[in-house]
């Protein structure tokens, strides 16, 4: 009676670590590769990222340090309209460091991104913008994170410069 206790314990021990495998490979984040210009999917849009160069920002708003700007591309590619914010975009240095996207209606052109609803099939062109101590030699990555909505754990890596 002991062995057929051990042996349901034993089994019981596989199948939650077996469930738990699982759950960690299908919730566990795909990232997808690309450099600036190509189409990258995440979710139900495909994005084409550009980078724009640098500014100084506009007379009302001044960066701490340069503000990097990138060009958009986004077409939804699903039967639904979905949701496109300046939030889902980050970008990072060579030390590993995210910073957030500065956006705000037109702050810097009647392109700047806030918030859109991608129409299916109707792709836009905007712009977004990143306050950090810019270096030309450095090699600049976005990172483009998908909505909660989006039901998806693809995270697409863009190289913009140096790559």
């Amino acid at each position: 009676m002991v062995k057929f206790g051990a042996i349901i314990v034993i089994g019981a021990i596989f199948a939650t670590m077996g469930a738990g495998m699982f759950m960690y490979t299908e919730y566990q984040t795909n990232y997808i590769s690309s450099v600036a210009g190509e189409i990258v999917t995440v979710g139900p849009v495909e994005y084409v990222i550009t980078f724009e160069g640098t500014h100084d920002g506009s007379e009302e708003i001044r960066p701490e340090n340069t503000f990097v700007m990138i060009g958009i591309t986004a077409k939804n590619i699903s039967e639904e309209k979905t949701l496109l914010t300046g939030g889902q975009f980050y970008i990072v240095d060579e030390k590993e460091q995210k910073h957030i996207a500065i956006y705000g209606e037109g702050e810097f052109s009647s392109k700047d991104l806030f918030i859109e609803w991608l129409e299916p099939n109707k792709p836009i062109e905007i712009t977004t913008q990143f306050d950090i101590p810019f270096d030309e030699e450095i090699k600049y990555k976005i990172i483009i994170r998908p909505q909660k909505e989006q039901s998806t754990t693809d995270t697409a890596v863009v190289c913009i410069t140096n790559c």
